[in-house]
């Protein structure tokens, strides 16, 4: 493998498509990152993101020149030696994903192609079948189509929002899919400073101690396409198990934190994607679970198991609702505060967010509803129209005089907000803590958890002497 610059254009400018561009960028390729939005390409052309991911702002800008932005695929993709599609598959009604953007794509891309070796990269999560049905559409919009000509691979993404940059970086893997042994070798020499870590660590993403380089998986493409979906839906899995153990810890009076700690301990299992809490939310575990249910059917193959992780997953948003009843009883005209709106910290994604049916499930109830996100309240500002809250300008104005909260994200900033003190600003001291990140009892109102009691707070020694 040699650490040649390739020329590279990536199709799709969302959370996968924009870190693909800016990292390949970074390796020091010439990357064209194309979308057909032109609001979003102007925006990338003044150096702004469209979405929030902390440090990939500081790693586009030291790029330079050697990322650009265009709606025009007759600029990005003939002189392109790779090519992503980076689009959206979002779900179905039945569950199954759409593929009609990446249908869009393929054909946009194929119409484009100028004749020499180029490899089509899908590194949308796509169900088993997609690399071939793409590669048939490349043979058929192509112009002077010739077998072998043209190389399609599946390249996975594995990327935890909010911390994608580390995650891109310094990964586990690197699965790539493929029967053509020229297109695979194609992606080996453009991941090469990847592969061998010969690129210099960013000052604010330096390499972890003790890492080396990812696990390379080199596999056929339906395989590729599997391993996707299998290991999203593992993690899914294991967040569902943790929330269903927290149900009986707390009628047993087991603390769920020192359960999973004693599990995940066992190297087997592993403690990373057993916290307990709201249960899952974003782009992609409810998604994928979904199609590889819908896949199981389309085969005549049950999946209960996946099915179970699904209802696990929705209990537990309806667990947050009965637990603020099982205190105030009566929710209408009651001012509830809900502490974070994306699904997860670090991110202003609000795809699936629990919050989100917190807040409707709020809001039909006649509960009048403050919200706060230390970073996500723009974009629920223009996608959540469709539900009734107010903008708290922090938490600590959106706790002031409420009734109850429900923390929903586990923000930095509500993990160090002083709960003592903001609990007397409220009309009535009761917080739903869905992400047990209050760790000692403030010693006034009530905080509830999920799957474990607070400690009380410690008992001040009076008239002891040394």
């Amino acid at each position: 493998m040699h650490d040649s610059p390739l020329n590279v254009a990536v199709v799709g400018t969302g959370y996968v498509g924009l870190g693909t561009a800016v990292l390949l960028a970074y390796f020091g390729h010439q990357v064209v990152g194309l979308d057909v939005d032109q609001e979003k390409v102007e925006t990338l052309r003044r150096g702004e993101l469209p979405i929030y991911e902390p440090g990939l702002a500081e790693l586009m800008q030291a790029c330079g020149e050697r990322l650009r932005w265009t709606t025009d695929y007759r600029e990005a993709i003939p002189n392109a030696d790779v090519i992503f599609i980076c689009v959206g598959t979002p779900p179905l009604p039945d569950g199954r994903p759409d593929l009609r953007f990446v249908a869009q794509a393929a054909q946009a891309i194929a119409r484009h192609l100028n004749g020499k070796f180029q490899v089509v990269v899908n590194k949308s999560t796509v169900p088993v079948g997609t690399g071939d049905w793409v590669a048939r559409i490349i043979e058929e919009y192509a112009p002077d189509y010739k077998a072998g000509r043209y190389g399609v691979v599946s390249n996975p993404e594995f990327l935890r929002e909010g911390s994608a940059l580390f995650d891109s970086l310094y990964p586990d893997r690197l699965v790539l899919g493929g029967e053509d042994e020229r297109a695979v070798a194609r992606l080996l020499e453009l991941y090469a400073p990847l592969i061998e870590q010969h690129f210099e660590a960013p000052a604010h993403v330096p390499r972890p101690a003790g890492y080396t380089r990812p696990e390379v998986v080199s596999t056929s493409l339906s395989s590729a396409e599997m391993i996707k979906y299998a290991a999203n839906a593992f993690l899914a899995l294991k967040i569902s198990f943790a929330n269903e153990i927290a149900g009986l810890c707390e009628r047993v009076d087991a603390d769920i934190e020192e359960v999973m700690r004693g599990i995940g301990s066992d190297q087997r299992i592993g403690r990373r994607f057993l916290a307990a809490g709201v249960g899952w939310g974003g782009s992609c575990f409810g998604k994928d679970t979904a199609a590889l249910i819908s896949t199981g059917e389309e085969y005549g193959y049950a999946m209960p198991i996946l099915k179970a992780a699904v209802e696990v997953n929705q209990r537990q948003r309806q667990l947050v609702i009965a637990k603020l009843q099982g205190h105030l009883h009566r929710l209408k005209g009651k001012r509830v505060a809900v502490l974070g709106m994306a699904f997860k910290p670090n991110t202003d994604d609000l795809r699936d967010a629990p919050a989100h049916d917190c807040i409707a499930r709020l809001n039909s109830l006649g509960a009048t509803v403050i919200a706060h996100d230390p970073v996500a309240m723009d974009r629920a500002r223009h996608e959540w129209t469709h539900l009734r809250y107010s903008e708290a300008a922090s938490a600590e104005d959106a706790l002031r005089g409420a009734d109850a909260a429900i923390i929903m994200t586990e923000w930095a900033d509500y993990q160090a907000l002083d709960w003592e003190r903001a609990l007397r600003s409220m009309r009535h001291p009761l917080i739903i803590d869905t992400r047990n990140i209050v760790k000692r009892s403030p010693g006034l109102g009530t905080i509830e958890q999920i799957g474990r009691r607070l400690p009380p707070p410690p008992v001040p020694m009076v008239g002891v002497t040394a």
